[in-house]
C-alpha cells in the first residue's frame, strides 16, 4: 500500500515536475497548485464502510492512498459513505471548503460559466473558484452532473442555477464562458434538433446578455468545424470540409453558425468576443459512457474487457489534457485576440497506437496498486459514418498570441485519468 510519502510525481514534456497549473498573463493570475485541484477530483469521493468489521488500519491505508494525490488536502475532501452490500450512498457536504484567494474587489471577476457542471466546465469552475473569483454556473444537467461542482455549493462566491440556455437568462457579470452544448456523438445525436437549437438559440441568448452587460464573451467552438479535413494540420484560416446533412451535422454546423453569430454581434454591436476551437480533450470527470475513445479504452481495460477500435486503427487523433485546455481558455479570455484560436495538442497518435498505450498504462497502475494485471485484447469494428480520418491542430496562433502550448504528456494525463476511473469503480460509481 502506498503512503503519503510516495506522492505521485508528474513530469511535463520537458521532464520537469508539474507542481502548478496556470500562469500570470494579460494581467490575470491563473496559477494554482496542482495538488489543490487534485484534492477536488482525484480522490475517492466516499469513505467506504463495507461492514462493521472495518478496521481503523484499513481507513488509515485508504487515506494514505488518497494522500498520494492531495498532499495534505484531505481535510477538504468529501466524506460521503458508500455501502457496497446495499449499493447505497449517504452523501454529505464538505466539512470545509478548500481555501480560495482573497482578492480585492477590483481584481475579482464575476464569471458566468454555461455548461459549468460538465467535464470541461467543472475544471474551469474549480480553477476560477480557487483563484478567488465569483462564479455562477448555468446547467440543465443533460450531460453535466451536480456532483462535479457539489463541493462548491454553499460557498459565498459560488452559485449553481439549473437553467437551459435556450431560454433567456439575466445576470450581472464581467466574463461569460459559453460552454453549454452536448459534445460527444451519442449525446449530441440523441436529439439533433435540440443540439442545433442549443448552439444557435443558446449562443444568441448569451451574446444578448454579453451585449447588455458589456461582458467579455468566450465561446467554446470545436475542431469539428473543420469536418473531415483536407488540410493537415488544421490552421484557423482553413474553412473546413463538413457534410451539412450527415448525422454529425447538428453539432458541426451548430458550432459553425454559433461562431457566425458571435462575429455578427462583434461587428454589429461591438461585443468583445473570443472563439476557442477545442480539439480532443480528456481527463477526470469525463463521462465514462459518452462514447469517446479515451474513456471507452480506459473503462474497457480496467474491466478486463476487449478494447474496441473502430475502423482499422490507422485514423489519427491528438489528445490534450484538461489542465492544458483550461490554461488556454483562461489565457484567451484575458488576451486581446478576437480571431478564432485552436487549443489542442499537436502530438498525433493512430487510434491503434493509442489503444496499446492505454493498455500499458492500465497494467502499470494495477501493478503499482499491488494487483495482478490481466492482458486485454484489442478488437476492430466497422467505422461510424463521417468519422474524420485525421485531426490535429495547428497551434501556431496560440503560441504566438497567447504564449500557450500544452505541458502535459499524453502518458501523464492518462495515468491520472486511469487512477480517477479506478477509484470511481471501487466506489461503485461506474
Amino acid at each position: 500500500m502506498a503512503t503519503s510519502s510516495s506522492a505521485i510525481r508528474t513530469l511535463d514534456k520537458s521532464g520537469n515536475e508539474i507542481t502548478t497549473v496556470g500562469f500570470t498573463r494579460f494581467g490575470f493570475d491563473s496559477e494554482v497548485p496542482i495538488d489543490v485541484l487534485r484534492s477536488l477530483y482525484l480522490r475517492a469521493h466516499y469513505v467506504t464502510t463495507a461492514s462493521s468489521s472495518d478496521t481503523k488500519e484499513e481507513h488509515l491505508e485508504e487515506q494514505a492512498l488518497h494522500a498520494q494525490f492531495s498532499k495534505g488536502h484531505v481535510a477538504y475532501q468529501s466524506k460521503s459513505i458508500y455501502h457496497p452490500e446495499t449499493q447505497s450512498i449517504s452523501y454529505t457536504t464538505l466539512s470545509r471548503f478548500p481555501p480560495v484567494k482573497l482578492l480585492a474587489p477590483s481584481k475579482r471577476k464575476r464569471v458566468l460559466v454555461t455548461g459549468g457542471a460538465g467535464f470541461v466546465g467543472s475544471h474551469l469552475v474549480d480553477r476560477l473558484m480557487v483563484l478567488g473569483h465569483e462564479v455562477t454556473v448555468l446547467d440543465n444537467f443533460f450531460t453535466g452532473s451536480k456532483t462535479t461542482v457539489s463541493h462548491w455549493v454553499g460557498h459565498p462566491n459560488f452559485e449553481l442555477v439549473r437553467h437551459d440556455v435556450v431560454e433567456p437568462f439575466m445576470i450581472e457579470c464581467d466574463q461569460i464562458y459559453h460552454l453549454a452544448c452536448p459534445a460527444s456523438p451519442p449525446h449530441y445525436q440523441f436529439n439533433a434538433v435540440k443540439t442545433i437549437k442549443t448552439s444557435f438559440m443558446g449562443t444568441l441568448n448569451m451574446l444578448g446578455l454579453a451585449k447588455r452587460t458589456k461582458a467579455r464573451f468566450l465561446i467554446s467552438s470545436t475542431s469539428e468545424v473543420y469536418g473531415d479535413p483536407e488540410v493537415h494540420p488544421q490552421p484557423e484560416d482553413y474553412w473546413g470540409h463538413v457534410n451539412p446533412i450527415g448525422p454529425r451535422a447538428c453539432y458541426d454546423e451548430g458550432k459553425r453558425v454559433a461562431e457566425t453569430l458571435a462575429y455578427g454581434f462583434h461587428r454589429q454591436d461591438g461585443v468583445d468576443i473570443r472563439v476557442a476551437r477545442i480539439f480532443n480533450t480528456y481527463g477526470p470527470r469525463m463521462n465514462p459512457f459518452d462514447g469517446r475513445v479515451v474513456s471507452n479504452f480506459i473503462v474497457q481495460a480496467l474491466r478486463g474487457e476487449d478494447m474496441t477500435v473502430y475502423g482499422d486503427g490507422t485514423q489519427t487523433r491528438s489528445f490534450q489534457y484538461i489542465h492544458d485546455l483550461v490554461d488556454g481558455l483562461i489565457a484567451l479570455m484575458n488576451s486581446d485576440e478576437t480571431r478564432p484560436v485552436n487549443i489542442g495538442n499537436g502530438d498525433e497518435f493512430t487510434i491503434g497506437e493509442f489503444a496499446e498505450l492505454v493498455r500499458d498504462i492500465v497494467e502499470n497502475v494495477q501493478r503499482e496498486d499491488g494487483e495482478e494485471p490481466r492482458r486485454v485484447n484489442i478488437v476492430y469494428k466497422p467505422m461510424p459514418t463521417d468519422d474524420p480520418q485525421k485531426r490535429r491542430p495547428d497551434t501556431t496562433r496560440a503560441k504566438q498570441v497567447l504564449d500557450w502550448e500544452p505541458r502535459w504528456t499524453v502518458r501523464m494525463g492518462l495515468e491520472e485519468m486511469v487512477r480517477y476511473y479506478k477509484a470511481k469503480m471501487a466506489e461503485g460509481g461506474i
